[in-house]
């Protein structure tokens, strides 16, 4: 149910295909989720600019069913920052996320909402 959009103005060919699997991993540990449900997409090559500049930037989005607020925000930005740091070279001060705490009716899966699952 975990989900994390990231888009970037880094090339896409520099960015390692295994990123999004080890993204999931993070939001599985970080959001205490499990693995299988955790789903990550990682878009390079996007024409953005931040601060007025074209140096390594990016905007993500995380969606997830509970395990978002004030001080969980703050654990998952200090992981995902430096994940994205360390592998595509985009500087904590040039990227947001934006948080996104979704009800179980508005996540579909398999045919369903979350909410017809786990209520």
């Amino acid at each position: 149910m975990p989900y994390f959009r990231l888009e970037t103005n880094v090339p896409q060919e520099k960015i390692p295909k295994e990123f999004a699997a080890t993204l999931c991993q993070i939001l599985s540990r970080s959001l205490g989720k499990p693995l299988g449900y955790c789903a990550a997409t990682v878009i390079g090559g996007v024409n953005l600019s931040f601060g007025g500049t074209f140096e390594p930037a990016a905007q993500a989005t995380l969606m997830s069913i509970g395990g978002l607020g004030i001080a969980e925000n703050k654990m998952h930005s200090k992981e995902l920052f430096a994940a994205i740091e360390q592998t595509i070279g985009v500087p904590r001060s040039r990227m947001y996320i934006a948080y996104n705490n979704a009800p179980t009716s508005d996540v579909g899966y398999n045919g369903t909402t979350f909410h017809d699952l786990f209520g």
